[in-house]
This record gives structure tokens, C-alpha cells and sequence, in this order.
């Protein structure tokens, strides 16, 4: 019954780290100007965007032409994230209602 009891123990402990963890990621979407028009636009924000610390994933669809940056707001923030796209020529606008907490 003990050995039970701490393997639950454990286990809920282990949960809770996890989702304290997950609590710190964000994920921002956005448009770019100038817009993407290829595959090259495309690796350009994800090679440069990828140094940006908390950088978690990035995906880009020029067909909606939108960029998804899903990174850590304990590492960084919303004007870490537009002086990176700025670094590299791009201006972005938030995509959606979502409001941005920095």
C-alpha cells in the first residue's frame, strides 16, 4: 500500500511539473509586409527566427501567408519577436482576437 501511495504521489508530482512547464509557452500568429511569395521567404523567417531565444517552432504557409512562433514567454516576448522580423526586413501584424500579454 505504500509503495502505491508514493508511486502516486510521484506520478501527480510529475503532472504538475509538466503542466507548469507548458504554462510559459505562447503561441503568436502573424502576417508579414511584405508578404511571403515563396519557399525562400519561407526559410529566411525560420532560419533567422529560430536564434530568438524561447524559440520554440515556427511554421510559415504562404498560401495564407501567415507565420505561427510558438515560443517561451519566460525567454521572450512580443518586441523580441517583431525586432527579430525587423532585423530581417519584415514588419508583422497579429493575426485574430487573441490578445498579446508580454
Amino acid at each position: 500500500m505504500k509503495k502505491f501511495l508514493f508511486i502516486m504521489a510521484m506520478a501527480i508530482s510529475t503532472l504538475s511539473v509538466s503542466a507548469q512547464k507548458n504554462s510559459t509557452i505562447d503561441t503568436l500568429k502573424v502576417t508579414t509586409t511584405p508578404q511571403m511569395h515563396c519557399s525562400g521567404c519561407e526559410n529566411k523567417i525560420k532560419s533567422n527566427l529560430r536564434f530568438v531565444k524561447g524559440m520554440k517552432k515556427i511554421e510559415t504557409s504562404v498560401e495564407k501567408q501567415q507565420v505561427t512562433v510558438i515560443y517561451d514567454k519566460k525567454k521572450s516576448n512580443y518586441e523580441t519577436i517583431v525586432a527579430a522580423f525587423k532585423k530581417i526586413g519584415y514588419e508583422i501584424k497579429p493575426v485574430g482576437k487573441k490578445k498579446i500579454n508580454n
